[in-house]
């Protein structure tokens, strides 16, 4: 009898440790998943997904109240875009694209995965169409890349023809 108790000693312990191992690994694995979501989306990937490319410069960007596809109402922006190159799509001079926040008298909505779009700012837009038939940044602000005086993209640590060249060997 004394024996069988300690095999049943030993037979806990074990199973205390494999639930403690197992503990670990759905955390690891947890972690894992939720790095791999917030890995930045290479702008080779960007370039294969989205449906337009154009470098442009804001035009004007007029708010208005929306709805969006849950039903809460939104401030959203239509950006009027004056188009110098495209990368991808047919190629256009002025193109509207709707974003996410924007001012309309005291009200503001700032959304935190997209980037402020301001008269005169310069930037590379990826671009798809929504189900409502509007031009939109696409996989959100990761189709704003800004563009600074020198022609850099400061988030991506590249200049402009450095993106070019990646963007035009991805569509290969």
């Amino acid at each position: 009898m004394r024996r069988l108790v300690t095999l049943n000693h030993v037979a806990g312990k074990v199973s205390s440790m494999a639930k403690g191992i197992s503990t670990v690994l759905v955390c690891l694995l947890a972690t894992t998943v939720a790095s791999a979501q917030s890995l930045p989306v290479d702008i080779g990937v960007r370039a294969k997904e989205a449906s337009r490319i154009v470098v442009a410069t804001v035009r004007e960007v007029i708010s208005r109240f929306g709805t969006n596809a849950s039903g809460d109402q939104l401030i959203y922006s239509d950006v009027s875009l004056d188009v110098s190159e495209t990368l991808k799509g047919a190629h256009v001079q002025i193109l509207t694209v709707t974003v996410e926040g924007g001012e309309i008298g005291d009200l503001a909505l700032r959304v935190s995965d997209i980037p402020v779009v301001r008269r005169g700012e310069r930037a590379v837009y990826f671009l798809d169409r929504s189900p409502r038939g509007e031009w939109v940044p696409h996989r959100r602000g990761l189709g704003i890349l800004k563009l600074d005086g020198a022609d850099r993209l400061p988030q991506n640590d590249l200049t402009l023809p450095q993106a070019r060249v990646l963007i035009q060997n991805a569509l290969k």
